[in-house]
């Protein structure tokens, strides 16, 4: 048979997982940033500025892993994209 917990009791249990999934979250953006880290050192990416790797992360992103490829394979393509909507 359950036993009845208190509000008060299941409301600072429920703080307490909040903390530890903050601390979990916080664990794992940490690792995610070292992974992509990885993955940009030695491509020359990383001699962008923060502000225009941040911008170009952000295009890319919003386009989607297809759509950035096929315009990045496609030169007309990308000049057009580049005249269509500026990354500032």
């Amino acid at each position: 048979m359950p036993t009845k917990r208190s509000a008060v009791a299941a409301l600072r249990k429920l703080e307490e997982d909040r903390i530890a999934l903050e601390q979990r979250r916080s664990e794992l953006e940490d690792a995610a940033a070292l992974e992509i880290g990885q993955v940009i050192l030695g491509t020359g990416l990383e001699a962008f500025s923060r502000k225009g790797l941040r911008a170009i992360a952000t295009r890319l992103a919003t386009l989607g892993e297809a759509e950035s490829q096929k315009l990045l394979k496609d030169p007309a393509a990308t000049r057009t994209a580049q005249t269509a909507e500026p990354l500032d």
